[in-house]
């Protein structure tokens, strides 16, 4: 699912080598009232001009790992007077803080804090915010009728504490020159190692009838580690980590989870708030409306709204932070800042954003500091001029100069200066991959990443993979050595081709495929580029494994050979094809296919057909004339592309899909008259706090009299490993169906249980359930007990009864922050012969 999103942040750590560094002390100790010694939870406790810290858990306790012997350490929160002091580690280590109670007065209310007694009733801060949320509405920029700014994205990753201590370690004394490009961070006063940056300069567009939204890039640049990534699939990556924020949406999406915005409209249910202080901005009196989670393992934030003091309820600032002991991988401290004005007629506009986040693989680790600041301006509410930028289909344009914009352009049309140290990225990857540790490095990472070899390795004109599809097994073929690879938009951005030979020790035959495509649009790496629109020819003769489909994986992948049932319902297939693939913009795509293809017999899957005096004829094939016509709408679908596949970084997209796939007997040797229609539908559902569920919806039927093969077959998985959308109990060709309906359900708790019992919430595992099923039938006309001239069901195939298959399953996930463990039981057809009741599965599933 959004494996490779996760997995850049492995290959960044992978490229520069990097061993986790131990702290050099561990500081711990407690916070209480000093008055009434009781301790004080949620308070925050840090390393001051640094992001090191922690809060206090429920007991008042708090511990964490400093690398500097000397600091001051700083302990505050809401009404209690802040402590400050210098400490040295290396004398002592341990720290028992009390603090003093203080009194805040605000418009005649007055907070005084205690043993916390927290109530909504009568609460003034949950009165005011109530009043902030149902001003969000007013002032916005999207109630006028058009809406434009100007924008300038800047990203940057950069190793984490990149001081002497860690520039002398053994690993990096061979790269001596990376001291020259050694920064100190802004944020942390850290020294810092930029490795990536990106950079765009935009201008969005807004529309408010017909509702459009559009964006322009004026310029676009990319340097750095990342660069061994597609260039449209780090894209993906990056826009659906670091998503644009509007804290007055319900929910916040960042690294791929949606968190409780404290301007929901269940704000109130979910969250704590406190009127802290007011304060001057710009000469005017504004409120500290201060919030934390309930529940301070939930998805939502702490932080601060800085709200006027007047009638409009304007929110000035925003500072938020994720809490610290939120369920949450790899990241281990997040802060997002933005400052908004108005105009005259009081409509609000965002003026900067910035998110600070640290990456970690590993606790005891420095990390990788990553920082995105969006600077907007030239705000602009009158129409564009011609409106043709809303009548071009993609939502994104790319101006056709972006990617090759000099130097000169930049250092003009940047709105704010560029540190010296990040502009010079791509210097600094000269020089690394000049050194062969490096380079050789780098390249592995790549391969391992993508599963393909580049050849040349610089702007690869061809692909030799995948890699891991070179040795692997079944029943029929014995052991299977396979050899492909493909062209690239390199050699030719409209002409591409694909193919593969393959070999059975067992069966002693050669499979092959061959693949050409003209592409009516020029593509810039890969031929599955979005959008595609283009004209492909496949010829390929393969085995046929019945029913095993696997969607995020080849068929003859390494690690899917090893099977909890032996895979003996394969056969042989051979088909010509001519496909007409239109994808647009609007997320509406169609696909037409004209197919020959011959199925073949093998001895696992015998072609029989019973004559009238009871002995059986042996067919060796079948051929089948066809005409397919599949229809797919997914409006604002995200994904990212590799070399081969295409992978969902955002299920939030509705997916429709109608298909149909038609064939007259005796035209151009077809042997059936075969007319099969195909309904679909898929959906992430969020609930809010409360994790979501992915709902997948489809339903089938056979209009016409066809043999075993070509009826409804359905996907299960024989493996140990999870995969999407197949029966985890159910064994290939159990049943054979001419009609269907299928759902499959998951819901992911996202820790809402675990993280309320104490011994389980310190593990971070997440809760799964899920349930499957499907209900399908067998009319007597494909019933080779009722019909003549059919093939005999294979041993072990039966007609679905009166009731659906169900399966249910409880997961957890996130276990050591890698493995998913799901338990599955068969709820109905129990009785059945050769059958799993239940079992066990696992795979990995990284996971933020």
């Amino acid at each position: 699912m959004l494996f490779y999103i996760k997995r850049f942040l492995f290959c960044t750590v992978a490229l520069f080598l990097l061993i986790p560094l131990q702290a050099q002390y561990l500081l711990r100790g407690s916070v209480c009232d000093s008055l009434t010694q009781e301790p004080l939870s949620y308070v925050s406790v840090y390393l001051k001009g640094t992001t090191t810290g922690t809060t206090t858990d429920d007991e008042g306790k708090f511990s964490f790992q400093v690398s500097q012997r000397e600091a001051e350490l700083v302990v505050s929160t809401i009404g209690y007077e802040e402590f400050a002091e210098k400490i040295d580690l290396s004398v002592r280590k341990e720290y028992h803080i009390q603090l003093s109670p203080t009194t805040y007065g605000l418009s005649e209310v007055v907070i005084k804090p205690g043993r916390e007694r927290y109530s909504r009733k009568e609460n003034p801060a949950v009165a005011f915010v109530r009043q902030v949320i149902e001003h969000k509405e007013k002032g916005s920029p999207y109630a006028e009728e058009y809406y434009a700014h100007d924008r300038y994205d800047k990203t940057t990753f950069a190793l984490n504490n990149f001081d002497e201590y860690k520039q002398n370690k053994k690993l990096y004394r061979k790269f001596d020159f990376l001291r020259e490009y050694v920064d100190t961070s802004e944020v942390t006063g850290k020294p810092v190692l930029t490795v990536s940056i990106r950079e765009a300069l935009g201008t969005d567009y807004y529309r408010r009838s017909p509702r459009s939204e559009k964006q322009y890039i004026h310029a676009v640049r990319r340097d750095g580690i990342d660069e061994i990534i597609p260039r449209q699939g780090m894209e993906a990556m990056m826009n659906e980590v670091f998503r644009d924020v509007d804290i007055y949406e319900n929910n916040i999406t960042l690294f791929t989870n949606k968190f409780v915005s404290p301007l929901s409209k269940m704000g109130t249910s979910f969250y704590k708030y406190y009127l802290s202080d007011t304060l001057d901005i710009d000469g005017k009196p504004h409120v500290d409306l201060t919030f934390v989670p309930f529940n301070s393992e939930s998805f939502g934030f702490t932080g601060h709204l800085f709200v006027t003091l007047d009638s409009t309820y304007f929110v000035r600032r925003v500072r938020m932070n994720f809490p610290q002991k939120i369920n949450l991988n790899f990241v281990d401290d997040m802060t997002l800042q933005q400052e908004f004005t108005r105009t005259p007629e009081g409509v609000r506009l965002l003026l900067h954003e910035e998110i600070t986040t640290v990456f970690k693989l590993r606790e005891k680790s420095d990390g990788i500091f990553a920082r995105r600041l969006v600077t907007y301006y030239n705000h602009s509410f009158d129409k564009p001029a011609g409106e043709g930028v809303f009548s071009r289909p993609e939502r994104v344009i790319e101006d056709p100069e972006a990617l090759y914009r000099e130097n000169v352009f930049w250092q003009a049309e940047r709105p704010r200066s560029i540190d010296e140290k990040e502009d010079a990225v791509d210097r600094l990857m000269d020089q690394l991959r000049n050194h062969p540790a490096y380079y050789w490095t780098e390249k592995g990472i790549s391969v391992l990443f993508n599963g393909y070899l580049n050849i040349p390795e610089d702007k690869p004109k061809s692909y030799y993979g995948p890699l891991n599809s070179t040795v692997s097994g079944n029943a029929l073929e014995g052991i299977r050595l396979r050899a492909g690879g493909m062209t690239s938009a390199h050699l030719n951005p409209h002409w591409l081709a694909k193919g593969f030979v393959a070999y059975g020790i067992r069966d002693a035959k050669w499979k092959y495929m061959g693949e050409l495509e003209y592409s009516f649009l020029p593509k810039k790496e890969y031929a599955n580029e979005f959008p595609i629109h283009s004209v492909k020819a496949v010829y390929e003769y393969d085995v046929r494994q019945y029913g095993q489909n696997y969607l995020l994986a080849n068929k003859d992948n390494m690690f899917l050979s090893v099977k909890r049932k032996t895979d003996d319902r394969i056969g042989y297939s051979r088909k010509a094809e001519l496909t007409y693939t239109h994808e647009r913009h609007s997320g509406f795509s169609y696909y037409l296919t004209t197919r020959y293809r011959t199925e073949e017999a093998s001895h696992f899957i015998p072609f029989e057909v019973k004559r009238a005096d009871g002995k059986l004829d042996f067919l060796r094939d079948f051929c089948l004339s066809e005409l397919e016509l599949k229809l797919r709408y997914s409006p604002n679908e995200k994904f990212m592309q590799t070399q081969w596949s295409r992978y969902k970084v955002s299920y939030d997209a509705p997916v429709f899909m109608l298909a149909h796939t038609a064939s007259a007997k005796g035209f151009l040797g077809s042997d059936y008259t075969l007319h099969h229609t195909e309904v679909g539908f898929e959906k992430r559902f969020w609930f809010s706090a409360f994790g979501y569920t992915d709902a997948i919806l489809r339903g089938g039927k056979v209009w016409s009299k066809v043999p075993f093969p070509l009826l409804i077959i359905p996907r299960v998985n024989l493996t140990y490993i999870t995969q999407p959308e197949s029966y985890v109990l159910m064994n290939a060709m159990e049943f054979l169906n001419d009609e269907y309906v299928s759902w499959d359900l998951t819901y992911y708790l996202n820790g809402l249980l675990f993280n309320r019992i104490p011994l389980l919430k310190k593990l971070e595992w997440r809760e799964i359930l899920s349930f499957r099923g499907m209900y399908g039938g067998l009319s007597d006309k494909n019933n080779p007990e009722h019909s003549d001239g059919l093939f005999l069901f294979p041993e072990g195939s039966y007609k679905m009864g009166g009731r659906p298959y169900m399966e249910a399953g409880v997961g957890i996930e996130n276990v050591f922050k890698v493995f998913r463990f799901d338990y599955t039981w068969r709820l109905t057809y129990r009785d059945m012969e050769g059958i799993d009741r239940s079992g066990l599965r696992i795979t990995a599933r990284l996971n933020f």
